[in-house]
């Protein structure tokens, strides 16, 4: 891929995912660090629901951001940039589980729940806002990030990218190539799995779940910009 020097008028933030991509096609590599910033915290997020652990999965997200700037001309916008990399990061991922261990079947733990006959209603709605909880949310956050690592993986997938990350249905079903009815039956599982590990409680940390930003989200971005570099040497 050819490189040119970004102009420094753009304004990177206000652009839309085709004109960051023709950006990093025309060689404008500070167009694709402001993708990788964008994105970062979603793919982390996905990537650590297969991997589980932190540091595989920021190594599995810089792999997905080089094949993914490698392969940024096969990018045609039939979803969403960051749906896009979605898949290229889960693929990574996987692909990690398929050499750790000889295959990976994301079913099989779903079967074991067909037989439950009730799905109960996870609440939606945030907690009224009061100093005790307030004082809670730390610890609270955490309880959720085991509960959600708890989750099978079909289902946490999918709890990630709907209630953490807030992408829609369509979003969801399209990243993870499942179709719509499936991504609702994993999502109502998920919520009534959660339901009875930390009940109403675990609402109020949504938000702050799995967070990648900051001095975190600015590594991995220099570290992604660092392996570009070289691969346009």
């Amino acid at each position: 891929m050819d490189t040119m020097p970004a102009s420094a008028a753009r304004d990177y933030a206000a652009m839309e995912d085709g004109a960051l991509v023709a950006c990093v096609r025309a060689g404008e590599r500070d167009a694709f660090r402001h993708i990788v910033q964008r994105c970062n915290q979603r793919m982390f997020r996905v990537v650590r629901g297969v991997l589980h652990a932190d540091a595989d999965a920021e190594d599995a997200v810089q792999e997905a951001y080089v094949r993914a700037y490698e392969r940024i001309d096969t990018f045609r916008g039939d979803s969403s940039l960051a749906t896009w990399l979605t898949r290229i990061a889960l693929n990574e991922a996987y692909g990690r589980l398929r050499r750790r261990r000889d295959s990976v079947d994301i079913e099989q733990d779903e079967a074991l729940l067909r037989a439950s006959a009730q799905v109960v209603a996870f609440p939606g709605h945030a907690l009224q806002a009061d100093p005790a909880d307030a004082a809670a949310r730390a610890q609270m956050r955490s309880l959720l990030e085991q509960a959600v690592d708890a989750l099978p993986e079909a289902f946490r997938l999918v709890y990630v990218l709907r209630e953490v990350e807030g992408c829609s249905v369509e979003e969801t079903a399209a990243a993870l190539g499942l179709r719509e009815e499936t991504v609702k039956t994993r999502l109502h599982r998920a919520r009534r799995q959660l339901r009875e590990a930390l009940h109403e409680r675990v609402a109020a940390s949504l938000p702050d779940a799995f967070a990648f930003l900051g001095a975190r989200c600015a590594r991995m971005t220099e570290a992604v910009m660092a392996r570009i570099a070289a691969v346009d040497a």
